[in-house]
């Protein structure tokens, strides 16, 4: 078989998308050979399947990751991007709507929809982006297809309709089992019964089955083809060839305004025919399909891309992996002229990889690399071709500069596509090595893994200590670690995080510290006295001198301020640092022998302890949250907030049937909000946090946290 693509033309780029256990990846096993590019269908259980061929796919029995592979049908390259279902690994969902221009939404006619998936059908929409839907799972008890397609046809609007309608076969045990398909436009059967497809006219007894369904879909085509002459014919009781009917519908899928509703068995192969064709006749070819924008490095815009292979080449990397033997492998689209082997490319990357989401572990590209091998991928397999033309996919090894979201393109003219929307990750967890060795390692591992998902996070925090992970939810975290463990052989915990509190004055205060040290040769001697006072939020520490006469001599003050700092950023009450005071040196003593820098620095600190009497509080962070969720959730969400100690600072309609809900919420109980979300909101809700100031703890809490740190360090 010929990896290579004729012509842009002949090139699909499908994306399936769903919730997780819809039957994404026995699907794509089931079109992979249909077409002949596997011989025998892998099993997700068993972890053979083409797409789960990462080590912790085939562990969990699901898709963790994005994985391409293509195949050929009736002369056209197909590209199927397979992703993850679960809502943790949206980075990957992601990366493979960039790399596509349609969509195939799978619903399993046993679970149906989720939230999440209908959130997915809305913003395809709102960039036109052509859809289709497959209806799975139909040979198990409780499926029902009817239900389903009501169920998409609510849920997703208009013209969602079904192509074909489901036979099962009564003359078998199993009355589960689906033995055929009926064409509603062509009213032939294809039958699967025996193990190979054959097509024929329909039986009589099918034709009250079919009329209902026959006729919203010849009236959906034909509204969709805007002809009124067409209509009026049709509505005069004129019968309308599908010669005509099945150009219409093909032209109306490949616009993104009519989403055929197609029924599949993914493990025994019905349907896969019919798909296939749906695919290259009604998804449109990339030359159909916008662009993304692109600019100069510098900013600079440019005319709009057009998929030409002779025209300036502009690819960009939609995702990165990392094996321990081979390196980088890298996912390219091909958006304009053709990338060849063995060739030199000009890399440039974004500060800011995706909108939303700045990333510590990636920095500017500008620089010339060269491409090595290009492959067609097929999962895991890597077959060599000779080219990547525009509107093409492929994956090229050992780019060792290139990242995510990186564009290639040539050396004498070099581009910058626009960035893509990619999720910021909003569950914190902190770890550390399990052992010195595991510590040598962990920096390099870590950095390997947030160059191949975008969706992971590192940060230091430096008032905690912490290394901190950032990730989409708890299986995710645990992705991390698994990977980790299996690749780099490095071991972590995951430990608690500490929320970065901080303590202040409840009033004002005066203290003093006095040092006095005799251990022969010279001694240690100091007197300091200070004032301390509440300042507003955000203040920091204020230093004052106002001492007179000489009391504490000028060498030392900086000393008296530095001790002051010092003393202030351990705590004085739980370990955590002191803010928004002001300190005023008002006294002191000094000796001409004994009396030093240190000793001045020591008895600041200790002025500053015993001004403390007078009364501390804890500070907590709080966090501006705003969530976007579907309107029936607003009250959940709202109640959940307040259970959080957060305050609702205003709502927002957003049309079709969403809203956006502000909010102040302590930090302390955001930790798992990124998990807790999707149970309140039923995975209809997405939300953005960012630090606003610190204010003060209530008692009740404040008494819980002092009793768990129990005076250490915070």
């Amino acid at each position: 078989m010929a990896h290579e693509a004729a012509s842009p033309q002949r090139v699909r780029n499908v994306v399936l998308v769903g919730h997780a256990g819809s039957g994404k990846t026995t699907l794509v096993e089931s079109l992979l050979l249909a077409t002949g590019a596997i011989t025998r269908a892998g099993s997700v259980d068993d972890g053979t399947t083409v797409t789960d061929f990462d080590d912790q796919a085939k562990k969990q029995h699901r898709s963790v990751a994005l994985a391409v592979a293509s195949c050929e049908w009736d002369g056209t390259k197909i590209n199927l991007v397979d992703t993850p279902g679960h809502p943790d690994y949206v980075g990957e969902l992601r990366a493979g709507l960039r790399a596509a221009d349609a969509a195939l939404f799978v619903v399993s006619a046993v679970d149906g929809l989720d939230g999440a998936t209908a959130l997915l059908w809305d913003e395809c929409a709102s960039v036109g982006m052509p859809r289709a839907v497959v209806v799975t799972k139909l040979d198990q008890p409780r499926a029902d297809f009817e239900e389903s397609v009501a169920v998409c046809q609510r849920v997703f609007g208009d013209g969602v309709v079904p192509l074909y309608l489901p036979l099962h076969d009564e003359g078998t045990e199993d009355a589960d089992t689906v033995a055929g398909l009926i064409g509603l436009l062509s009213l032939q059967l294809a039958d699967y019964s025996g193990g190979s497809r054959t097509v024929r006219d329909s039986d009589p007894e099918h034709q009250e089955l079919v009329e209902g369904r026959r006729s919203d879909l010849i009236e959906a085509i034909i509204q969709e083809s805007e002809d009124d002459a067409l209509m009026d014919r049709y509505l005069a009781g004129e019968a309308v060839g599908t010669d005509i009917l099945i150009p219409d519908l093909e032209r109306a899928v490949a616009r993104g305004s009519f989403y055929p509703v197609l029924p599949v068995v993914g493990e025994t192969g019905v349907g896969a025919h019919e798909l296939l064709e749906i695919i290259t006749q009604g998804f449109p070819a990339p030359d159909e399909h916008p662009l993304p924008g692109v600019t100069t490095p510098d900013g600079d815009p440019r005319g709009p891309l057009t998929c030409d292979p002779d025209g300036p080449l502009v690819a960009e990397v939609v995702k990165t992996t990392t094996d321990p033997y081979v390196g980088r492998v890298s996912l390219v689209r091909v958006f304009s002229g053709t990338l060849h082997p063995d060739t030199a490319v000009h890399v440039s990357g974004h500060s800011e990889r995706f909108s939303g989401t700045t990333l510590e572990n990636h920095e500017d590209h500008d620089v010339d690399e060269k491409v090595g091998v290009l492959n067609s991928p097929l999962g895991g397999q890597l077959r060599p071709t000779g080219r990547c033309i525009a509107g093409d996919i492929c994956a090229v090894a050992r780019l060792t500069r290139a990242e995510t979201g990186d564009t290639l393109s040539d050396i004498g003219d070099p581009l910058l596509v626009e960035p893509w929307v990619m999720p910021e990750p909003l569950l914190p967890v902190a770890i550390r090595a399990a052992t010195p060795s595991d510590e040598e390692k962990m920096a390099e591992a870590l950095g390997r893994l947030t160059v191949e998902d975008a969706t992971v996070r590192i940060e230091h925090d430096p008032k905690t200590q912490q290394l901190v992970l950032w990730a989409m939810g708890e299986a995710h975290v645990g992705l991390v670690l698994d990977r980790l463990q299996d690749r780099y052989g490095v071991h972590v915990e995951a430990v608690p995080v500490r929320v970065s509190l901080r303590e202040t004055f409840v009033g004002a205060g005066s203290g003093r510290g006095r040092l006095v040290k005799q251990s022969g040769g010279h001694g240690q001697f100091a007197v300091c006295e200070v004032d301390v006072e509440p300042l507003p939020p955000g203040s920091g520490i204020e230093f004052v001198d106002q001492v007179v006469g000489g009391a504490v001599p000028r060498q030392y003050i900086a000393s008296v301020e530095k001790g002051v700092r010092a003393r202030a950023e351990k705590g004085l009450m739980a370990g955590y640092p002191l803010t928004d005071v002001r300190v005023t040196l008002t006294g002191g003593k000094a000796h001409s022998v004994d009396s030093s820098d240190a000793a001045f620095a020591t008895a600041a600190g200790m002025a500053l302890e015993d001004a403390a009497s007078a009364g501390l509080r804890l500070l907590e962070p709080v966090d501006e949250v705003e969530i976007t969720v579907d309107d029936e959730y607003v009250g959940a969400v709202m109640t959940d907030l307040s259970s959080r100690r957060g305050q609702v600072t205003g709502t927002e309609p957003l049309g079709n049937g969403r809203s956006r809900v502000r909010a102040d919420v302590p930090a302390t109980s955001l930790s798992r909000y990124a998990v807790e979300l999707r149970s309140v909101a039923h995975g209809t809700g997405v939300f953005t946090r960012h630090y606003v100031r610190h204010e003060p703890v209530p008692p009740n809490v404040a008494d819980r946290i002092l009793a768990q740190a129990g005076g250490a360090d915070g």
